[in-house]
């Protein structure tokens, strides 16, 4: 096949099919009809990623690249590219959604064709972050992702929804804005007076003027990982949101904030990116001790996977910042590998509370008893988490502490704390429970049956855990010349 005969490319049709879907299932009220379209697109739109990885090399460029007019007055143009980094993070966003959907298929929303219509479109918006190349249409989809989700989390979330949705809206609304500011503050530096990346990384800007528009790019990109001290929405919107956009929020939407660093921030500021190193790997680490010591101090499930996920999006964030090979080649495959493991934590989470109705740590226990199955998920996650060998987060663990040992002995001994306070908080939650005494007030202590969306979406988690544990070379690979161009624009400054 000849690739000028291909109508849509790759990234075309991971932007449009969930969009159109999404749309379809906001015309879809009767009965759950949306809910199985959404379910059936999410694996239509897996079946496109894995398509897509066949397509690599250079002979299919045309399949997986789009650049056509789009402000040509602004000299913007919607141009897509999908790299072996954006291929990853698409693959990751593909296999999230159908697993979202079947662990919370018994779920009940009110009015699901929009709660499901959303959900679709943030979808969309998050395969084209991933392939953006223009800083506009990067923007757009950047707000395009965001936006349906303070409407899932207003509407479908708990009782304390308003005020978490108020304080997501208000931190994601700052960093959105500086983010705007810092991308026109560039644009107008331009050579070329264009939104492209490459123009954006050719632009003109004075040291002190870098120094700003960095500035302005990290706070936003910080805010949505987030970053220690930019973190403080997080927990808040975690445990108030729907278990199912919870997942969303933290299996992929933080890996908006790692990702722009990796395409947006280092390359187009290396000096100011060498400058602030420093500054930013120590608000990374001490994000990390941080969060894993409140973490430890939980007492709500929910909270406690909130704090746990800053903290390893903050050995990302220093790893990223260190600029060692190793070390961004850890964060690559740490961005899906973390993904799919908090899904799977978020998945338990979500049949705990729906089956013993609490959250609560304190009041629970023996769980083990009345559900061995969900015991044995837990268990599997739960240690993949904490990057226990032959399970997939150890490598890429184990490689961003090897490029962050390059960068600074003491800082990664500083580090290396977070995995003790990881094992020692995550140990403390299977103990308590699911072996600890049997409690009697349990709505539902006889259960013994997961759903079974659920126990499917567990399943394929715990075979992703083992399968990439034992043999991470395709993820390595996949991304291997996204680390190639970041390194040399790295060294080459």
């Amino acid at each position: 096949m000849n690739p000028k005969d291909v109508l849509l490319t790759f990234p075309e049709l991971l932007l449009w099919f969930p969009l159109i879907s999404g749309l379809i299932a906001f015309v879809l009220k009767k009965g759950d009809h949306a809910k199985k379209w959404a379910l059936t697109s999410s694996f239509i739109t897996v079946g496109i990623v894995a398509a897509s990885l066949f397509f690599t090399d250079q002979k299919y460029f045309n399949f997986n690249n789009v650049s056509y007019f789009w402000m040509p007055s602004l000299g913007s143009s919607f141009a897509l590219m999908y790299d072996g980094m954006g291929r990853m993070l698409c693959l990751l966003t593909a296999v999230s959604f159908p697993l979202v959907f079947l662990s919370t298929y018994t779920n009940d929303y009110k009015k699901p064709h929009s709660f499901y219509g959303l959900m679709l479109l943030t979808q969309s918006g998050l395969m084209g972050v991933f392939c953006a190349m223009d800083a506009l249409v990067f923007y757009f989809f950047w707000e395009l992702a965001l936006i349906p989700v303070y409407f899932l989390s207003s509407i479908w979330g708990g009782e304390k929804r308003i005020q978490a949705t108020f304080k997501f809206f208000v931190y994601t609304f700052a960093g959105s804005l500086l983010l705007l500011i810092g991308i026109i503050y560039v644009y107008l530096h331009t050579p070329e007076g264009t939104f492209s990346l490459r123009a954006f990384m050719e632009a003109k800007l004075p040291p002190g003027k870098e120094k700003v528009a960095f500035w302005l790019f990290f706070i936003a990109f910080a805010i949505k990982m987030p970053v220690f001290p930019f973190h403080t929405w997080q927990p808040d919107a975690y445990e108030q949101s729907p278990t199912g956009v919870t997942m969303i929020l933290s299996g992929i939407m933080v890996k908006m904030g790692v990702f722009a660093l990796i395409r947006w921030l280092v390359p187009v500021f290396p000096y100011a990116t060498q400058m602030f190193s420093n500054i930013v790997v120590v608000l990374a680490v001490t994000g990390m001790i941080y969060a894993s010591c409140i973490a430890w101090m939980q007492d709500d499930l929910k909270r406690l996977v909130a704090y746990s996920s800053i903290a390893h999006i903050g050995l990302m964030c220093a790893a990223v910042f260190a600029r060692a090979e190793s070390g961004v080649e850890g964060v690559m495959i740490q961005m899906f590998n973390h993904g799919i493991n908090i899904i799977g934590l978020w998945i338990v989470v979500n049949a705990v509370e729906k089956y013993w109705g609490t959250r609560k740590i304190s009041e629970l226990g023996g769980l083990a008893n009345t559900s061995p199955t969900l015991t044995i998920f837990l268990v599997i996650i739960a240690l993949a988490n904490i990057a226990l060998p032959l399970t997939n987060a150890f490598v890429g663990e184990f490689l961003m502490f090897n490029g962050l040992f390059a960068y600074g002995k003491w800082t990664t001994a500083i580090a290396l704390i977070s995995i003790i306070l990881a094992a020692v908080y995550t140990l403390n939650m299977i103990q308590k429970v699911f072996y600890g005494p049997v409690r009697a007030h349990y709505p539902l202590a006889g259960v013994t049956r997961l759903d079974k969306g659920a126990v499917v979406a567990l399943s394929i988690i715990v075979i992703i855990i083992f399968v990439l544990g034992v043999y991470p070379k395709p993820l390595i690979e996949l991304t291997m010349s996204t680390v190639g161009a970041f390194m040399n624009k790295v060294h080459g400054l």
